[in-house]
């Protein structure tokens, strides 16, 4: 049975997530955090997409994406992947793949997960236990979102603009949501619904999407129909 396509649509964040081969890490030295950054700015300005978060640990990335049209993710993806891939095996002097497959991505409804999905990704090294704190990791857009830090990077969402009525106020809110525990609850939902390529969000927001695209943006609902009096005769 073929794939289907991603679920796709310009305006809609996604977060997406690519994974090194069998865990194997995708980056072995500084110039490969900085060089894989540089591919990500440049193409993210030609394809028009906006990176709101990311975070490049040693054997994935986690990446906060706002497209402005269907199939812009896809092809920053793909020319992402291909330069970098060619990059570390001429660096590195190696063959073969880099990557584990394809990446996996969901959308994510801007309303009841966008700014989890902010933390969840800059969280990445805390619970790695490779730091005690997000600013003590280089390679994550936390020090932009958090302090202010300049990253050519990093573009805020609207939702993150709405934190406060200027940037310092702004970085000070998002500091307070991200000492916030995340609960278990929408930690489980944004690992299931990216893995699974669902969408992220309300049953409202589902809905929205499946009514656009005309397809199911969520697992389909378990058990038999319910039968209509009439028809249970």
């Amino acid at each position: 049975m073929p794939r289907q396509p991603r679920l796709d649509l310009p305006g809609i964040p996604q977060h997406v997530v690519q994974r090194g081969n069998d865990r194997q890490p995708c980056f072995f030295e500084e110039a490969d955090f900085l060089r894989y950054l540089q591919e990500l700015k440049e193409l993210a300005l030609r394809q028009h997409c906006a990176v709101h978060a990311y975070v490049l640990m040693t054997n994935h990335v986690h990446l906060l994406l706002t497209p402005s049209a269907a199939g812009q993710v896809a092809a920053l993806m793909q020319a992402l992947g291909r330069r970098y891939v060619r990059y570390v095996n001429d660096r590195h002097h190696r063959t073969g793949t880099l990557w584990e497959g394809s990446y996996k991505a969901c959308l994510v409804d801007r309303e009841s997960y966008l700014l989890h999905c902010y933390r969840y990704i800059e969280l990445n090294p805390v619970r790695a236990r490779m730091v005690d704190d997000p600013g003590g990791y280089r390679w994550s857009s936390y020090a932009a979102n958090a302090h202010g830090t300049a990253d050519p990077v990093v573009m805020p969402h609207p939702m993150f603009l709405a934190l406060g009525r200027d940037a310092a106020c702004r970085h000070m809110a998002y500091r307070e949501l991200v000492r916030q525990a995340i609960a278990d609850d929408d930690l489980a939902a944004i690992r299931l619904h990216v893995q699974r390529q669902h969408a992220l969000g309300t049953d409202r927001f589902r809905a929205a999407i499946e009514a656009q695209l005309g397809r199911r943006a969520g697992p389909a609902k378990i058990g038999r129909p319910r039968k209509h009096p009439e028809s249970a005769l």
